[in-house]
């Protein structure tokens, strides 16, 4: 194998060391930076020491096992998207599928296949970045997106849905209890996407300063499945248009036409719109151009100049 440069780090989590040494020849050589753990608490402490771009776990350890290592690692949020590869001599389908439900994004059996190994890292690897970098186009547009899991735990979120949050006296207890147990029965099938008519949720936040009790309704609206495991949502305050909403009425736009337009407003390209609405660049492309003729203009800035207008007056 000829080695490569890679920014990468990965770390291996087994307690045989021969198995240890064998991963971390491989990847060293491939020109990855590797960290090594024996077991599961040891891979814990050294994640949250230094984020690995990557983990490659055995299933089967002393004390605490891969299978709950990476059930407690989805459980930490600035770890959780780490994608998790098992690594293990058991192949009967429970164990694979066992290996999947604790948040594992593929499985190799042993003896590992160098080779292998190494493309199924590229292609996880690509895929987290990808996830990365819309996360991160997100973060900085200002919009109030957050994501949960099946259970309605929240995953992630911006800036701004925290701050909403806080405003609306949404402890983190509230988060991860009442929110957690509307969003679940929410999401749960049919999903809003099937129901037209529910397609948002009204939270009511109950919050004590003091002897004052005060309310605050809160809006959460779907906007769509990221994966399996992982839905996007919309926060907005019961009673706050949305920047799509008011494009969409004041331009007689679609509502795909109002998203694209809502983000190249603020500044995004044609690339990072697409990984956010998850859609091809040519679609975005295709949006445009029907945007373009709505609005009798001739370039993506005349159009981002119009939206603005009528985002800063409302």
């Amino acid at each position: 194998m000829n080695k490569k440069s890679y920014s990468n780090v990965i770390l291996v989590v087994d307690d045989s060391p021969e198995s240890l040494s064998f991963v971390n020849d491989t990847l060293e050589e491939a020109g990855y930076d590797v960290l090594v753990a024996l077991e599961g608490k040891q891979a814990l402490t050294i994640a949250r020491r230094i984020r690995p771009d990557m983990i490659l776990m055995d299933a089967i350890m002393p004390h605490k096992d891969g299978f709950d290592t990476c059930r407690e690692l989805r459980a930490i949020p600035e770890l959780s998207s780490i994608p998790v590869i098992f690594m293990t001599g058991l192949t009967d389908s429970g164990s694979v599928v066992r290996g999947l439900e604790a948040g594992g994004v593929d499985y190799l059996t042993k003896p590992i296949n160098p080779d292998e190994l190494l493309a199924r890292m590229t292609v996880h690897l690509s895929n987290a970045k990808l996830t990365s970098s819309a996360y991160n186009a997100l973060d900085s547009t200002g919009q109030h997106l957050f994501s949960v899991d099946t259970q309605g735990q929240v995953l992630w979120a911006t800036p701004q849905t925290l701050a909403l949050f806080a405003r609306a006296g949404a402890s983190e207890n509230w988060q991860k209890t009442e929110l957690a147990d509307a969003l679940s029965d929410w999401l749960s099938p049919p999903s809003p996407r099937q129901r037209q008519a529910e397609q948002t949720l009204i939270l009511t936040v109950t919050s004590k300063n003091g002897p004052i009790v005060q309310e605050k309704k809160l809006t959460v609206a779907f906007i769509r499945h990221i994966n399996g495991e992982e839905k996007l949502l919309k926060l907005s305050e019961a009673n706050e248009s949305s920047g799509e909403d008011l494009l969409r009425e004041k331009l007689e736009l679609t509502k795909r036409e109002s998203e694209v337009l809502t983000w190249i407003s603020q500044g995004k390209t044609n690339w990072e719109t697409a990984q956010i609405l998850q859609m091809s660049p040519r679609t975005v492309n295709k949006h445009l151009e029907q945007i373009f003729k709505k609005l009798n203009v001739q370039n993506r800035t005349a159009a981002a100049r119009i939206a603005l207008s009528i985002l800063e007056r409302d």
